[in-house]
C-alpha cells in the first residue's frame, strides 16, 4: 500500500512540476481544437455508397429459390458526415427484406425495382438523407417448387504437372451435384464446371477444395467439391502379341494375317503400364477397304487403346493377309 502511494506521488509531481503543466495545457488545447475540427469536418455534406445486404423472407415452404437467399445493392447516400458514419458503422441502417409474395411472378422469377429499393431504404434513413443512385437497377430472384437433376462434375481451368509427369486420373467429391432450376435450365444442363483452376508444377497427387461454378438461376447442392489430381511418371513402352481382329466381314468368310499379332508404341504413366494387357487395345483390318482395293498387303488400323495412353502408334501398319471361306 505504501507502495503505490509512493509511485502515485511521484505521478503527480511528474505531471503537475512547472515544465509539465505547460505541457498538458498544450495536449489540452491541441485536444479541444482535434474536436472543434472534428465537428466541423462531421457537419458538412458528404456521399458515400454504402452495401446494404437483401433478404427474400416470407417463402413457402414448397419453394427453393435457385438465386443466392441474400443478394447485396450498393446505395450512393448524401447527408452530414455524422449521419453517414452512422449508417456505416452504426445501427441506423439495417437489411432490406423483400417479401417473397410481393414481388414473385408466379413463374418461376422476380423482381424489385430501384426505386422499390430506394423507398424500403428510405423507410428507415433520417429526413435529412438523399439517395442519389443504387446499383444494380433492380434485385432478382429465382425459385422452383422442388425440381432438380442430378448431374455430374468436370474441373476447367489449367492444370500443368511437372516435366515427365502426367495428370493419370481425376476424382469428385462428390462426383455429381443436385441442380435446382427452371425446367427449361435442367433439360439444358449435363454436367457442372468448377469455378477456374490454375495450379502448376504438380508432382504429387493434390486435393482441391473449390467452389463449383455460379449459373444465373440455378442452385447447386453442395456449392463446394473436392477435386483430386493424380499424376504418374511419363515412359514410353510398347505392347506385344495385340491380336488384329477383321470387321465388317461378309457371312462365311475368315480373315488371316501374317503375322496374326502386332506391337503398339505408346506413352502412358508408369504404374499404369503394369495393369495393361494386349486385349486392351483393338488392331483391326477393313474388309470393305479390301474389297475397294486389292492389294497383296491389308492395312492396319488402330481403333482403341485404353484411357491414359498418348502417342500410340502400330509397329507396322501394313501385313499380308489371306481370306478363307469356311
Amino acid at each position: 500500500m505504501n507502495r503505490l502511494k509512493g509511485i502515485l506521488h511521484l505521478v503527480r509531481n511528474f505531471l503537475f512540476n512547472s515544465v509539465n503543466k505547460e505541457f498538458l495545457i498544450f495536449l489540452f488545447f491541441l485536444a479541444l481544437s482535434g474536436i472543434f475540427w472534428l465537428i466541423m469536418t462531421m457537419n458538412q455534406t458528404y456521399e458515400k455508397e454504402l452495401k446494404i445486404p437483401v433478404h427474400i423472407v416470407n417463402m413457402p415452404k414448397n419453394v427453393v429459390l435457385t438465386s443466392d437467399e441474400t443478394d447485396t445493392i450498393k446505395a450512393t447516400v448524401r447527408d452530414k458526415g455524422w449521419m453517414l458514419l452512422m449508417y456505416m458503422y452504426g445501427n441506423a441502417l439495417y437489411p432490406v427484406s423483400v417479401n417473397f409474395n410481393t414481388y414473385s411472378k408466379n413463374n418461376g422469377y422476380g423482381a424489385v425495382s430501384a426505386s422499390e429499393l430506394q423507398r424500403m431504404l428510405y423507410m428507415q434513413m433520417s429526413a435529412s438523407s438523399k439517395i442519389t443512385g443504387i446499383k444494380p437497377d433492380k434485385v432478382e430472384f429465382f425459385y422452383n417448387y422442388g425440381s432438380s437433376k442430378r448431374v455430374p462434375i468436370r474441373w476447367r481451368g489449367n492444370v500443368v504437372p511437372e516435366e515427365l509427369y502426367f495428370i493419370s486420373h481425376v476424382d469428385y467429391l462428390p462426383d455429381s451435384i443436385n441442380v435446382y432450376a427452371s425446367k427449361e435450365k435442367l433439360d439444358s444442363i449435363t454436367y457442372i464446371n468448377t469455378e477456374y483452376l490454375n495450379l502448376s508444377n504438380l508432382r504429387d497427387s493434390l486435393a482441391v477444395n473449390c467452389r463449383l461454378q455460379k449459373i444465373r438461376g440455378v442452385k447447386l447442392v453442395p456449392e463446394r467439391i473436392k477435386v483430386i489430381f493424380y499424376t504418374d511418371v511419363l515412359t514410353e513402352e510398347s505392347m506385344n502379341d495385340i491380336p488384329i481382329v477383321g470387321i465388317n466381314m461378309p457371312e462365311g468368310k475368315v480373315l488371316r494375317t501374317f503375322p496374326a499379332k502386332v506391337s503398339v508404341r505408346f506413352v502412358t504413366g508408369v504404374s499404369q503400364f503394369r495393369n495393361l494387357r494386349p486385349q486392351d487395345f483393338t488392331v483391326v483390318v477393313d474388309y470393305n477397304e479390301i474389297a475397294r482395293n486389292p492389294s497383296d498387303k491389308c492395312k492396319l488400323y488402330l481403333k482403341a487403346v485404353p484411357q491414359g495412353i498418348t502417342r500410340a502408334t502400330l509397329e507396322t501398319d501394313l501385313v499380308d493377309y489371306l481370306i478363307e471361306e469356311q
